[in-house]
Formats: structure tokens, sequence, C-alpha cells
């Protein structure tokens, strides 16, 4: 393979991440990628490598931004427990308090935390839709909101992949009359210089890496999939190159929109599992954390088929080690590999983010592995 080099800065406790990061590379698992880790409020690791461009002509660069998909879902749920510490927003209230068209078919007793923690019955459309119609947010929210559930909400969890975007953004608007995306923008993003954008400008286009596909089919394909995941995966499709059409960056959906890059996410984990600070400010009171973070549902997940224990949008450590060792462990991951994640226990807040994405059925996506078992072993 071509000279890799490796950019950035590296403590020397965490060398281990470093060299499974330079390995999976050799390995041929990427083509660009970045990973950055906070300790107890410090930055220990920033690095990344590679190309922003399938056919390696753009080297990947410090602030070289991706499209982290389901990675965005953490950030959402931050959004939500934010604007519920605020007093804006009542976790336990019905959604249809908010918005009453939400309140039909099923749907009346709802609640915010039943939503986000993905028991609503909606994890995909009845008919299918089409990328151009994805990404009409009004719109979807409309369709989400007259849907029938697929099961009797909060009895189960099916993780909502696509729809709790326009659903975020449908009850956001009607709460603040503002997406989440523009919420997080002017009350985080902006004021504490992150970079990480759920609605990128056309101006910074140049800055956002090609993806590719390793050609995996999403759960294995549409002969092992059951009744749910062809709600999501065939009615409600959203394939790779939605991604690098200019209405979805401005667009920055929820569910899967966010252009971000390691260190913007590292860097908002790493208040999560500190003190809660961004520059010396409070962005989330203790009691407000500890509320999106409380376990809604511990259950195998009709849509993912594995267990798992949703908070109110994150994803708790306790059903599976998803994000190291410790049970208190919070985050999300991204279709492809991404992942963002909080470790109160170790005070870590570690990110990763990539442009080649991998499916596949029978085992976790390999580098994701190795830079979590990196990470620990860095601690003992």
């Amino acid at each position: 393979m071509d000279t890799l080099e490796i950019s950035g800065d590296v403590d020397t406790k965490f060398q281990p991440v470093a060299d499974a990061f330079e390995k999976n590379f050799k390995d041929g698992f990427e083509i660009g990628a970045s990973f950055c880790l906070f300790q107890n409020g410090e930055k220990k690791v920033d690095i990344w490598s590679g190309h922003m461009d399938v056919a390696k002509t753009r080297p990947w660069e410090k602030d070289t931004l991706v499209n982290v998909w389901s990675t965005t879902k953490g950030i959402m749920a931050f959004c939500v427990a934010r604007l519920a510490d605020q007093g804006r927003l009542d976790l336990n209230q019905k959604v249809s308090h908010y918005w009453p068209e939400f309140g039909t078919n099923g749907k009346e007793d709802i609640s915010v935390a039943q939503l986000f923690s993905h028991q609503a019955g909606l994890c995909g459309m009845s008919r299918k839709v089409s990328h151009d119609e994805f990404v009409n947010t009004d719109l979807m929210a409309k369709l989400l909101a007259a849907e029938k559930p697929a099961w009797t909400p909060g009895t189960r969890s099916g993780y909502h992949a696509i729809t709790i975007g326009p659903l975020a953004d449908g009850l956001f608007k009607r709460v603040i009359g503002k997406t989440l995306g523009e919420y997080f923008r002017e009350e985080i993003a902006t004021p504490f210089g992150l970079d990480l954008h759920l609605g990128l400008p056309a101006s910074e286009d140049n800055r956002v890496a090609e993806l590719a596909h390793n050609g995996g089919s999403q759960a294995g394909g549409p002969e092992l999939w059951n009744e749910y995941q062809y709600l999501v995966y065939e009615n409600t499709p959203v394939e790779m190159p939605i991604a690098m059409r200019r209405d979805w960056r401005a667009q920055g959906t929820p569910s899967a929109g966010a252009q971000a890059n390691a260190r913007s996410v590292a860097t908002l984990y790493s208040a999560l599992a500190t003190d809660r600070r961004l520059s010396g400010n409070e962005i989330i009171s203790e009691a407000g954390l500890a509320a999106g973070t409380t376990i809604q549902i511990e259950n195998e997940d009709l849509v993912l088929r594995f267990p798992i224990s949703w908070a109110v949008g994150f994803g708790i450590n306790t059903s599976q080690a998803l994000f190291g060792p410790n049970a208190t462990a919070f985050g999300h991951s991204g279709w492809g590999g991404s992942f963002g994640f909080a470790d109160p226990a170790t005070g870590i807040g570690a990110a990763y983010t990539m442009n080649y994405m991998i499916d596949q059925m029978d085992a976790p996506d390999p580098r994701v592995v190795s830079l979590l078992t990196a990470i620990y072993t860095s601690l003992a």
C-alpha cells in the first residue's frame, strides 16, 4: 500500500489506540478516518489519516468532515435532554400534547421518552417513500404523524433508524419553532465552536469526504428481514448516495445527517463524561443528563434484532458492551462504522469517523473492535 502518514497528536499512554488506528489502514479497512479521545477533559488522542476521496487524490485533513449517519442520534439525544433540562420539554408528557396531529391511530398516549427510545412503532413507513420525499422534513413529519404504529407503543423497541429524524424535527418545531439542528447550532455548536453540523452550509461542502461502501447488505439483505426491518429498509430506504446531496446536507436530519469529525463529537462526549461543561459553561445539569440517560426499555430490539438498552435516544451499555466494558457508558454508533460515546466511569469521551462504510452480517466491524479494545488496554 501507499506510505501511510498518521497526523495529529497522541499521549504515550494511549499509543495502543494510535497503533490500532494505523493497523486498520494497513489491513485495508480504511480510505480516510479520524479518531479523538479525551480523558477527564484533557485531549489525549487526536489523529487522522488517509484520503477524503475514493480515488485517493485528496488527503484527509485536520478539519475534514464526513456524514456520520446514526452517530448523529447521540447529538439528538443530548438536545432532547437539554431542552427538557431547560424546562421547555417534558420527557413524560405525551407527544400529542405538543403536536396534536400526532395523536391519531393509536399514538395518542406515546410519551416523549417513549418516542426517543424507539417504542412508538414508527420505525418505517407503511408505503415506500423516495429520497426526494425524505429530505422534505415537514412532509415526512406530516406523513409519520398520520401513520399507525407497527406494534403497540410502549411494549417493545424497534429502532427508528431514519424516521426518528423528521419526528424529532417535527416535535422541536412545535415546541420551540425551530428544528433540532437549528437549536443545536444556535445553543451549542456556534457558541462553543464545535465543528459539528446538523445542517451544513454549501460553503463547507469542500471539506466533506466522499463516502464508499464495502457492498454488504444491511441486516443481511431482504431474504433475512422481518416485517419491521422491511418497513425500515424497503419502505424508508436511505442509500449511501443521498449523503452527497446538497439538500441532505442542508437538512441535517437528526437521525443520520450530521457532518462532523471525530474531534467535534468527542469534545461533546467529553463534557458529558465529566463536568458537563464546554469552555467552562455548563451545557446540561447533572439531573438533566441523568434523565436523558435513564433506561426506558431493555429488550431484543425488533429492528436491530439484538438485546439493547435504550435511554431517551442514547444507547446504554448494560445490555451489550457497545462502548467498552462499563455499564454506565452511553452514546451512539452510525451506519458503516462511526461512533461517539461517553464513559463517566473512566472520564472518557471518544469518537471515530471514517468514509469507508462496512456492512457485514456475522461479525462486528473489526475497526471498531480494535479501537475500543485499544482504549481500554491503554487504561489497564
